[in-house]
């Protein structure tokens, strides 16, 4: 996995928040993730392929940070995951994936993107369609983690 595949969604993810909910989420150490058990409670997944690779991408979401976001970009803070945060998760996975896909056609990079997939509980999975390594990027923030994991091959 290449860098210039990465940072372009972190870099996205990043300003969508920050535009999207007023907030600054702090990232820390990238890995490589070996499960399919989500970190968080609502995961938005997306497809893409390409025709120099295809991949796929997920958004997680603690329940406390993806209700703060919905009561920062909507004004409403439900008491839990409703459809309404699901639907926002999904959004967010394809402003996100909208966002790289701009910076990435810049650099000859292209591709299609695949409508998202929303799943929440405690302990949910989440399948990456690739066989390329899973990378894992946490953030932090006063209000709960965010991850987004990135696989292309």
């Amino acid at each position: 996995m290449r860098a210039e595949f990465v940072n372009p969604f972190l870099a996205s993810f990043m300003n969508v928040i920050k535009t999207m909910a007023s907030m600054d989420l702090k990232p820390q150490k990238p890995r490589i993730k070996k499960d399919e058990i989500a970190r968080g409670d609502v995961s938005g997944l997306i497809g893409m392929v390409g025709p120099q690779s295809k991949g796929s991408m997920s958004i997680t979401f603690d329940e406390q940070l993806a209700l703060q976001v919905m009561q920062n970009m909507l004004g409403e803070r439900p008491n839990s995951i409703n459809e309404e945060v699901t639907d926002m998760v999904g959004e967010i996975t394809n402003m996100v994936t909208g966002g790289a896909k701009r910076i990435l056609s810049e650099s000859g990079f292209e591709f299609n993107m695949a409508t998202p997939i929303v799943v929440s509980g405690k302990g949910h999975t989440i399948t990456h369609k690739c066989e390329g390594a899973i990378i894992i990027m946490p953030f932090a923030s006063e209000s709960g983690n965010a991850f987004i994991e990135i696989c292309f091959e």
